[in-house]
C-alpha cells in the first residue's frame, strides 16, 4: 500500500471521496487504475454503503491465500520487490509536491490545501452502482441539490406530513441553536456548543429511536435532546451555572450532557449489557464526535458491547474538527472502518441528508433489538460555527472550506425536496418561521428569568451520610458569605451618620 502524505489524504478523506482500501467486512476492494497524475480524468469509483457479510471476507482471504501458493517463489519475490520500488517512488513524489512535507500553508492564518472538486468520472461510477449523485462510501438518499435517490441497503418511505415533521424539527433547532450563542455572547451563559450544520445527522438519527431505547449524548446533542422531549432551556441551565443538568434523564430516556470526552460510550456499553440481562427489547444509543474516537474509553466500549453482544448503536458525528485537530491527523483509516477491528460492521452516512441518517439509524437499532450486536455508525458531517464559543475556527480553517460545505446545507437541501415535489407549500415555510420566531423569544425570556440557585446547595448529595470535611467547609462558606452582608450594612450606616 502506497504511503499517502498528510495533505493528500486531507484532500480526499475530508471532501467524502476517499476510496478505502478495504471494505466494512474485511474484504479487499477492486480498484481501477490510477491515471497519470497530470490527468484531471477519475477511473470509476464503486459507491461503498451496504454492510457486507462477514463471510465474503474469509472468502476473499482463502482466495489470496490460494493464489500465493500457486504462484512461483521467484516470480512473488521480484514482483515483491517491484512492487516496493514503485511505491516508494511514488511515496517520495507524494512527499515532495505535499505541502505538509514542505511546510507550506501551516503558517498562522492559512490552511491545509484546497480539495479538487469531484469529478464527472466519479459521480458516474456512483451511478452505475445504483446510487445517483452518491460519494464514495457514502449512504445517500437525498442530494445536495435535493434529489431524492435510492440505495440497495438502506431506504425510507415517509409521507408529507413526516417530511415536513423533519424541516421543522432541524429549523426550530437552528433557531434554538443560533438563539444560544447569541446569549453566550451577551454574557447570559458561561459558554455554548453549537450544532451549526449536523441538524440532520441528530434529527434524523433521534427520530429513529422507540421511546424505550436510551440515549447518551455527548454536549452538542441539542437536536436529539428536542427528538426525545427535553424542553431546550432545559439545555441551558448547566451552561448558565445554576443546576447541575437541568433534566432528569429517566423522564425521557435521555442521559445528562457529558463533558468528559468520551465516557458517555462506557456509561450507555454497561446500560446496554444491563439490558441484555434484564430481558428488554429495547436499544441503546450512544454520541460522540470524531475527536472522542481517539480516546481509550470509546474503544473500551467497542471491545465489551463487541464481547458481550450489548444492544448499542455507536454513532459518531465526523464534523472534520476535532476543535483545530483535523480527522486525518487522528486516523488513517475512514473512522467507520474501524469497527471491523472489533467484530461489529460499521457504515458512513451522509450527515447532512436527513433522510439516510434516519434510515440508516433505524436499521441499526432494529438490527441491536434482535440481538445481532452492536453497530458503528459514522455520520460525516460537517461543523460550520465555531467548536464553543471560546473557540476561533478562522485560525486553522478556511472560508472557501466552509463555503463548499454551505452548499451541502442539510436544511436547504431538504426544502428543495419538499418544493421540488409539491410537498409543502409557502404558507408551510412561513408557518414555520413564524414558530421559530416564538422560539426565539421564549428561549430569551426563559434563559434571563432563571431564578439563581441557592448557593449552599453545593455542598448537598456530595456524600449520602454526611461528611466532617464538608461540614466544615460548609461553615467556612457560610461565613464568607455572611461577611458581604456585614459589610453592606456597615456601609448603609456609614452614609446615614453623615
Amino acid at each position: 500500500m502506497t504511503v499517502e502524505s498528510t495533505a493528500a489524504r486531507s484532500s480526499t478523506r475530508r471532501s467524502g471521496t476517499a476510496e478505502a482500501d478495504t471494505s466494512a467486512t474485511g474484504k479487499p476492494r477492486k480498484t481501477a487504475a490510477k491515471a497519470p497524475a497530470k490527468s484531471a480524468a477519475k477511473a470509476p469509483a464503486k459507491s461503498e454503503g451496504a454492510v457486507k457479510s462477514p463471510s465474503s471476507g474469509n472468502r476473499a482471504k482463502s482466495a489470496a491465500k490460494g493464489s500465493d501458493k500457486a504462484a512461483p517463489k521467484s516470480t512473488a519475490k521480484g514482483t515483491a520487490k517491484s512492487a516496493s520500488k514503485s511505491a516508494a517512488g511514488r511515496s517520495a513524489k507524494s512527499r515532495a509536491k505535499s505541502p505538509a512535507a514542505s511546510g507550506a500553508g501551516r503558517k498562522a492564518g492559512t490552511s491545509r490545501a484546497t480539495r479538487p472538486a469531484r469529478s464527472a468520472a466519479s459521480a458516474a461510477g456512483g451511478a452505475a452502482n445504483g446510487v445517483v449523485g452518491a460519494e464514495p462510501e457514502l449512504i445517500q438518499l437525498l442530494t445536495p441539490e435535493g434529489e431524492r435517490v435510492t440505495h440497495p441497503e438502506y431506504d425510507v418511505e415517509l409521507s408529507a406530513e413526516e417530511l415536513q415533521g423533519l424541516y421543522r424539527d432541524m429549523v426550530l433547532t437552528r433557531r434554538f441553536d443560533a438563539e444560544a450563542t447569541s446569549l453566550q455572547r451577551q454574557g447570559e451563559l458561561g459558554l455554548w456548543a453549537s450544532l451549526l450544520g449536523q441538524e440532520a445527522a441528530q434529527i434524523g438519527s433521534g427520530r429513529a429511536l422507540r421511546p424505550d431505547d436510551y440515549v447518551f449524548p455527548t454536549y452538542r446533542e441539542h437536536g436529539v435532546a428536542w427528538c426525545r422531549d427535553v424542553d431546550p432551556t432545559m439545555l441551558l441551565g448547566m451552561f448558565r451555572g445554576v443546576n447541575n443538568g437541568g433534566w432528569d434523564p429517566n423522564s425521557n430516556n435521555f442521559h445528562l450532557y457529558t463533558i468528559v470526552i468520551g465516557s458517555q460510550a462506557l456509561h450507555a456499553a454497561g446500560y446496554a449489557m444491563g439490558l441484555t440481562k434484564d430481558g428488554a427489547d429495547s436499544a441503546v444509543i450512544a454520541y460522540f464526535g470524531d475527536g472522542a474516537s481517539s480516546q481509550g474509553d470509546v474503544a473500551e466500549a467497542f471491545t465489551f458491547s463487541a464481547v458481550y453482544n450489548a444492544p448499542i448503536v455507536f454513532f459518531c458525528q465526523n464534523n472534520q474538527w476535532a476543535i483545530s485537530e483535523p480527522t486525518e491527523r487522528q486516523s488513517r483509516v475512514p473512522i467507520y472502518q474501524r469497527a471491523q477491528g472489533y467484530g461489529f460492521p460499521g457504515v458512513r452516512v451522509d450527515g447532512n441528508d436527513v433522510l439516510a441518517c434516519l434510515a440508516v439509524t433505524k436499521a441499526a437499532v432494529e438490527r441491536a433489538r434482535t440481538g445481532e450486536g452492536p453497530m458503528l455508525i459514522e455520520a460525516f458531517t460537517y461543523r460550520m460555527g465555531a467548536h464553543t464559543t471560546s473557540d476561533d475556527p478562522t485560525r486553522y480553517r478556511s472560508d472557501e472550506e466552509r463555503a463548499e460545505w454551505e452548499a451541502k446545507d442539510p436544511i436547504k437541501r431538504l426544502k428543495a425536496y419538499l418544493e421540488n415535489e409539491k410537498l409543502a407549500d409557502a404558507e408551510f415555510f412561513a408557518r414555520i418561521e413564524e414558530e421559530s420566531e416564538a422560539m426565539g423569544r421564549h428561549v430569551r425570556d426563559a434563559i434571563r428569568t432563571m431564578p439563581d440557585p441557592d448557593s449552599m446547595a453545593i455542598f448537598e448529595n456530595v456524600y449520602a451520610d454526611g461528611h466532617a470535611l464538608v461540614d466544615e467547609e460548609r461553615a467556612q462558606f457560610a461565613e464568607y458569605q455572611a461577611s458581604f452582608a456585614t459589610e453592606s450594612e456597615s456601609g448603609s450606616a456609614a452614609v446615614e451618620g453623615k
